[in-house]
């Protein structure tokens, strides 16, 4: 849940993009947000605290997004995500989201059950109509302000890339994917700073399956997103690259602490440079 709401500005502005007649500002911002996410937000929330590896993170997690970014790899050899493609992505997804479902309620304790009900308890609607109204403005207001966020978003971002003298690429994959993943930046630090260290991990991983499965399967299906040699042969191979650098440290260290979370952050450096030198 926390990582579809979070991956929901990429969604747009990816969205936007493709409908724009802008593929490489699409395909770019979910690979960038992948980078970020794993390297960027992951290290600095392992600096705040340190990051216990629990669950499925290993065994479920972790694997279905190193094969979610291994079949993006694949599909885009062609140089184009297909509708047929983007369509197996997003029923991907539906399994993904449905076997996670399935596994939270088979697993769940008996101790974690009664603690979310007496979290919820006062959460009960008292006035149906009113409450019930007003969770329906609220809604339709903030998907309101997320497209015209979007839309400035995707305007504003090709407008410096012209001044710049900068590729919509390159500007999807740094400044747009940046500030599409603020959302996940704050969860995941919040998360760290409280000692939840299964949702800072897992919003993130899962948003990087969603930005591959769920982001270029409905962009895809609305219109086939042309994808650069460039994006294909550099940003992907490092996407895939983090992916498996994450593993490593997952595996060896059991857990994400300040050296890291170090590590991490100076893998985006080194992608940054590569990405100013290509």
């Amino acid at each position: 849940v926390v990582a579809l709401g979070t991956s929901l500005p990429e969604l747009v502005v990816s969205v936007i993009a493709s409908l724009n007649g802008q593929p490489d500002l699409a395909v770019g911002n979910a690979v960038g947000s992948n980078l970020f996410n794993i390297t960027v937000i992951l290290g600095i929330a392992a600096l705040v605290a340190t990051l216990p590896i629990r669950g499925m993170v290993v065994k479920l997690e972790w694997p279905v997004m190193f094969l979610a970014s291994v079949a993006c790899v694949l599909v885009s050899r062609d140089g184009v995500i297909d509708r047929l493609e983007a369509a197996t992505f997003l029923a991907a997804l539906v399994a993904f989201v449905a076997y996670s479902v399935h596994l939270a309620r088979r697993e769940v304790t008996a101790e974690e059950a009664s603690g979310l009900a007496a979290e919820v308890a006062h959460l009960t609607i008292r006035s149906p109509g009113k409450e019930a109204a007003l969770a329906v403005a609220a809604t339709v207001g903030g998907i309101a302000l997320l497209i015209l966020g979007g839309k400035a978003l995707v305007v504003g971002a090709v407008t410096l890339a012209e001044a710049a003298g900068m590729s919509e690429r390159f500007i999807g994959l740094t400044v747009v994917a940046a500030g599409t993943s603020a959302p996940e930046l704050a969860t995941s630090v919040m998360a760290a700073l409280r000692k939840q260290s299964d949702i800072a991990v897992a919003n993130l991983i899962g948003s990087n399956v969603f930005n591959i499965l769920g982001i270029l399967g409905v962009a895809g299906i609305i219109l086939p997103l042309q994808v650069s040699p460039d994006l294909l042969h550099h940003d992907m191979a490092w996407m895939v690259g983090t992916a498996v650098l994450l593993l490593v440290l997952m595996v060896v260290r059991k857990s994400l602490s300040r050296p890291d979370g170090l590590i991490l952050l100076a893998a985006y450096g080194g992608y940054f440079v590569s990405l100013l030198r290509g």
